[in-house]
Formats: structure tokens, sequence, C-alpha cells
């Protein structure tokens, strides 16, 4: 074993001091603010959210995973330039259906649904109150149905998974900005 990890070092691959050899990451490592935040998002295929979530002003880190059975997105942002309100209501709730339950797009099953997983009770307060005024605008025809609730552990996703659309920029995605 001390051999693979000596190897897997001289190939980049791992460091010493992890027991898993960390991923490939497309962009540098980036020094976290003081206060950053972290947000929990479920709404379909983790790789097609990434890709969004990473291109908003704010946002430090992205990475791909699972929440509660669903395929999610940890969000770290950095709170003095995008708050956790924004992120919702601008964001999240424009790149995914969040009317339908258990899809997006070609993806069906309990793992593509729509759900904001809250770290704190200021995160459920907030997500509560955007979806609620999200649902009233009627930029949806249908109800709004993302699942807000307490975030379990967030397993980090396979290797291959992330970064997914900076690899493959031609992959499958069903995810988008919605006006």
């Amino acid at each position: 074993m001390r051999f693979l990890v000596v190897f897997l070092t001289l190939l980049g691959c791992a460091r010493e001091d992890r027991a898993v050899p960390p991923m490939s990451r497309a962009e540098p490592a980036v020094r976290l603010p003081a206060n950053a935040e972290t947000a929990l998002l479920a709404g379909g295929c983790f790789w097609g959210m990434e890709e969004i979530l990473r291109k908003i002003p704010g946002v430090v880190e992205t990475e791909v995973g699972y929440v509660a059975g669903a395929e999610s997105v940890r969000v770290v942002f950095d709170p003095a330039v995008l708050s956790y309100a924004t992120l919702l209501e601008r964001w999240y709730f424009r790149m995914h259906d969040p009317t339908t339950k258990n899809r997006q797009g070609n993806d069906v099953g309990t793992k593509y649904r729509s759900a904001i997983f809250y770290l704190s009770d200021a995160q459920r307060a907030t997500a509560e109150d955007i979806k609620e005024r999200v649902d009233a605008s009627g930029k949806w025809k249908a109800p709004i149905v993302t699942e807000i609730a307490a975030a379990t552990d967030f397993t980090v996703g396979e290797g291959f998974h992330q970064d997914f659309l900076q690899r493959e920029p031609n992959g499958y995605t069903c995810h988008y900005l919605r006006d």
C-alpha cells in the first residue's frame, strides 16, 4: 500500500496525508474567505448544476456528491458577494425545473429531485421564504415542489463526476438559466 501511495504521489494523484487520493480539479486551489458559507442543493444531474453554479460571482468552490440519496452540489460561497437568498432566488430556482418532483429532463428518479438541504435554521427560513416567493411569482405554470430538508452527510461524488462538463464540454446537461 505504501508503494501505491508513493507512486500516486509522484504522479500528482495523491498526498500522503489523505486516505483517499484527491480528485483532479480543473480550477486552482483558492483560499476560502474566513466567513465562507456552504449550501447543499439538488436539482437533477449534479454536473449540469455544478457547471452553472461555478460561474456565479461569489461562488468560491463547488463539489458534486450525494445528500439523502439525491445528486447534489456542495456550494461554498462568499456571503459578502453572494447571499444565500440570492443564490436560491436568482440562480437555483432558474437553473432547473422546480415543479417536477423526481425528474429533470431525461433524468427520472428520486436521485434527481429538487431539494434544498439546509445547514442551519437561518438557511431553512430563507429557503422557505424564497420558495414561497418564487411560487407566488407566477414564473412557473405549476406549483413549486422543491423539498426543503435538514442536511444529512454530504458524500463526495466519484472522481469522474467532478468537473465533468469542464472535461466534456459537449456532455449531456438539462440545466440552463430560465428567464
